[in-house]
């Protein structure tokens, strides 16, 4: 809105500046800006208004303030639908477990962690770089389960240094874990070839393929967040005000038209 603003014509005389400058401090404008709203941006639609309009006597400057008030209400229209969005997308990521639940209702997502929250701010560029970080991962796990598998004396200390450092933390956080802690059927990990073979097997490969799987439904996600952010019922009350501020706009500018033409036809005559 005022990106747009045009300046008053430069052939406007001292009789038109002087107009402007009343119809700037009128009646209406002193009412119509909100204390933390930009006096100046709203001058700049009046300006605008009087550039187009130029109105003369004070209907017709009455009937130019009115519009610059329905189009400056009109724009916190829009500040109100954004805040509604903003208002239900929180809500959607306090939620966040039924919000992914209902995205990927369709789909099985046994063990879908991905947080609401991560779908939503992750552009494409950053879902295809995790992507690639995660196959580079990948790839260095199956090399050191290949080193795993050879016939080298170092084969656990080769293989160990071929993980990525943040898997090599996983695999010593699990070393430290204490046995009488593990769940029923599971065997305590042992610094050896078989211990970080069972390692690599159940638990690395498993999250490749669950991660894999997250990244793909992130689009799904994200649309599910958006799309429960919205509430209807606000919005609708929403649009029966904008239309309610469009008719009136249609009947000012019908009125001013008028008066416009008026004046012209009994200079004319």
């Amino acid at each position: 809105m005022t990106k747009t603003v045009q300046t008053l014509p430069a052939e406007a005389g001292g009789t038109d500046i002087t107009r402007f400058n009343a119809l700037r401090h009128g009646v209406l404008s002193r009412y119509t800006i909100l204390p933390w709203e930009s006096a100046d941006e709203y001058q700049a639609v009046v300006e605008a208004l009087v550039a187009e309009h130029r109105p003369q006597g004070p209907t017709e400057e009455h009937l130019v303030e009115e519009i610059a008030g329905i189009l400056w209400r009109k724009r916190r229209l829009r500040l109100a639908e954004a805040a509604a969005h903003r208002r239900g997308l929180e809500g959607t990521l306090a939620s966040y477990r039924e919000t992914v639940k209902m995205a990927l209702v369709h789909l099985d997502t046994s063990g879908q962690s991905e947080r609401v929250v991560d779908a939503i701010r992750a552009t494409v560029a950053d879902t295809q770089e995790d992507m690639t970080d995660m196959a580079a991962d990948e790839a260095m796990t199956r090399d050191a389960l290949q080193l795993l598998g050879s016939k080298r004396n170092d084969a656990y200390e080769a293989a160990l240094a071929a993980l990525r450092e943040d898997t090599q933390v996983w695999w010593a956080d699990t070393l430290a874990n204490d046995p009488e802690e593990l769940g029923a059927g599971k065997e305590p990990a042992t610094a050896d070839v078989e211990g970080l073979r069972r390692f690599l097997e159940a638990e690395v490969l498993p999250w490749f393929e669950n991660r894999q799987k997250e990244l793909a439904n992130r689009p799904l996600i994200r649309e599910q967040a958006f799309g429960d952010a919205l509430d209807p019922n606000k919005l609708e009350r929403l649009g029966r005000y904008e239309v309610h501020l469009d008719r009136k706009l249609e009947r000012m500018l019908t009125m001013l038209l008028r008066l416009k033409d008026l004046r012209r036809s009994v200079v004319e005559g």
